[in-house]
């Protein structure tokens, strides 16, 4: 009880200290695996592990007895899987499906052949466990990828290219790993060729078919409120389960693409309680994460890790990260969009993660003994993981800033809240060649933004979720305009540290408004005359954006008195020379004017406003020639 305890309380432990330290948790979770495990090995007097994964009946000591451990790892795996095929949004690979399409399989296919050749020489290991090894190897981890995607800020064409090629090709490895293992097992037969060739087609078609089904059925299920709303959340666990056992059962080990393809083709459809499924998912794989790691990495032994000294295996790992990641890349990327510097990248980062962790634990465990040299597959995956991951968590952001691939300070704007007025603004900011994003927790407000061809997510302000949509990666402002104020003041309060002071902007609210003294927020949005209600209200009756030349400050000063006792009038934009919109802030003592600027309006029309400013500037030149004149 003390050591299952003491797994959870530890993964959630290192899943802080990633957060703290903004690395990749798995980092964390296979450093402590190691401590509890074949490490503790050599502080304690009879050299037992402080936390042993199979209970081992002689000495009464482990967790798991027998098989367990391994029909744990697979149903997690399933479960970690299935999330992930959830965020796979068709809408993200625009112009770069060939590319991912290569990936996954011109890709694949380098490492898988490039691998098995360098492990058998290398390592001296027979050709069927170097192509097992060379099998496992080939996935780059969901839960190593959307750290760094999260840590990083890069742009969108590698973050799509990276967070999709993550997710799909965790099964297709797998799979790749099953045909092989096959192989091995039916090494004594001479027709083991054509058995492993059948074997995986049923995998494919069995598992592709009961997953598409599964997603049908229960979007149907969803969608005719079959399943009352408190039971829908394990309901879904239940069938994911299901699914993967029933498809195990048919084909064995066609579970993992059974439940990838369902849950991609579940995050595709429009079922409206997905965000709920979602976020119980993502605790949960939080959860199966943190112990997975720690019971795979505690359950290597301190002979297999001293592999990780050994030089040979040392160049092993230089071969898979250095040579066939990169000529896998350039070939799967040939004559597509991306940049050479956004290949070199995507080369640079392909961490290996749970997938590649569990299944090589237990492949090696199910051969070691029946195979030569089937021992030494878990220690070599695990120095790929750990090495990769590395790799990786130190040094993208420094590869990433040395190249340029680094998302540059964008005008593209996060709109907090969805409304008459938000919409609006939304859709002027895209005329002008601005990214918008809408955000709001109400999927009706979300649908009915989409349905107007405004790009709109749903999601909770408070909670990490954001940060893990692609649509923001080029984000740099963030606009609440809720009719919260004290969501709206949340929102820049949570969003301050990554955009910056002058990047999370608010509507002031009614309270500011009637403070005397001519206190304004320096984050306060248009006017310091108008909250939402009036915003909302003028977007109502005045539904047109209008314009005036302003020059200088002086200008906009006299302008924007002139909008105040209109009453009906609100600032929204300052539209610079050279064509690029600007925020109007409620304190204007903030904006730079300069010459060719229009300031943006909407409201009722404010007349005889060049006459004004024209008068303005006469005078203030005759009040001018005064001064020189007494002086």
């Amino acid at each position: 009880m003390i050591e299952l305890a003491g797994i959870i309380i530890l993964g959630i432990f290192a899943q802080w200290i990633a957060w703290r330290m903004r690395v990749p948790a798995i980092l964390p979770l296979i450093i402590i695996g190691l401590i509890v495990g074949p490490l503790s090995t050599l502080f304690t007097d009879d050299h037992s592990k402080w936390i042993e994964p199979i209970y081992d009946a002689d000495t009464e000591v482990g967790i798991f007895p027998g098989q367990i451990l391994f029909y744990f790892v697979s149903l997690a795996i399933g479960i970690i899987l299935f999330e992930g095929g959830l965020t796979l949004k068709l809408k993200e690979i625009r112009g770069l499906r060939n590319v991912i399409t290569k990936l996954i399989s011109v890709g694949a296919l380098v490492t898988f052949i490039g691998a098995g050749i360098a492990a058998h020489y290398i390592m001296s290991l027979n050709w069927s466990i170097s192509f097992l090894f060379a099998g496992l190897i080939i996935v780059t981890g969901p839960t190593v990828i959307a750290p760094i995607l999260r840590n990083v800020p890069l742009n969108r064409n590698i973050g799509t290219v990276l967070k999709w090629e993550g997710i799909l090709i965790d099964p297709i490895g797998a799979l790749v790993a099953v045909l092989v293992f096959e192989f091995i097992s039916s090494g004594e037969d001479n027709h083991f060729t054509s058995h492993a060739l059948v074997q995986f087609s049923k995998t494919v078609i069995v598992g592709a078919s009961i997953g598409f089904t599964a997603a049908y059925a229960l979007a149907f299920l969803i969608k005719q409120k079959l399943v009352p709303h408190y039971l829908l959340n394990v309901f879904t666990l239940a069938l994911v389960l299901g699914v993967f056992i029933a498809s195990d059962q048919m084909v064995s080990e066609s579970g993992l693409l059974a439940v990838v393809v369902m849950g991609m083709v579940l995050g595709n459809l429009d079922v409206p309680e997905i965000k709920g499924i979602l976020d119980f998912k993502e605790s949960l794989s939080l959860l199966l994460i943190s112990m997975l790691f720690i019971l795979l990495s505690a359950n290597i032994t301190m002979s297999q890790l001293e592999i990780f000294l050994d030089w040979h295996s040392e160049v092993l790992f230089l071969v898979v990260v250095l040579l066939l990641r990169p000529i896998g890349v350039f070939l799967s990327t040939h004559k597509s969009e991306l940049t050479t510097r956004e290949k070199i990248f995507i080369s640079w980062v392909g961490p290996r993660g749970i997938v590649a962790a569990g299944i090589a634990s237990l492949f090696g465990i199910k051969l070691t003994g029946q195979v030569e040299g089937a021992e030494l597959v878990t220690p070599l995956v695990f120095l790929i993981v750990l090495g990769t991951v590395l790799l990786n968590a130190t040094t993208a952001r420094v590869v990433a800033k040395w190249l340029g691939v680094v998302q540059p300070t964008s005008d593209g704007v996060i709109i907090v809240g969805i409304n008459r007025a938000s919409k609006w603004i939304a859709r002027y900011m895209q005329q002008h060649n601005c990214h918008v994003v809408l955000i709001d927790n109400n999927a009706n407000n979300v649908k009915k933004a989409r349905n107007e061809d405004l790009e709109a997510i749903r999601a909770d302000i408070y909670t990490d979720e954001i940060g893990d949509n692609l649509e923001l990666l080029d984000v740099g402002y963030l606009m609440a305009m809720t009719s919260s104020p004290e969501v709206n003041k949340f929102a820049v309060q949570r969003f301050r540290k990554e955009f910056g002071e002058q990047g999370t902007y608010r509507l002031i609210d009614s309270d500011e408004i009637k403070k005397s003294g001519g206190a304004i927020p320096k984050e306060g949005l248009f006017s310091r005359y108008d909250d939402y209600i009036s915003l909302v209200e003028v977007a109502r009756e005045y539904p047109n954006f209008r314009e005036v030349l302003v020059n200088s400050q002086e200008q906009l000063t006299v302008v924007l008195e002139q909008l105040n006792l209109k009453r009906k009038s609100i600032p929204i934009f300052l539209k610079k020379a050279n064509g690029k919109l600007k925020l109007m802030l409620a304190d204007s003592r903030l904006m730079e004017v300069g010459e060719g600027d229009t300031l943006v309006y909407v409201g009722a029309e404010v007349e005889n406003l060049e006459d004004i400013l024209v008068t303005e500037a006469v005078e203030t030149a005759a009040e001018g020639n005064e001064e020189k004149q007494e002086g």
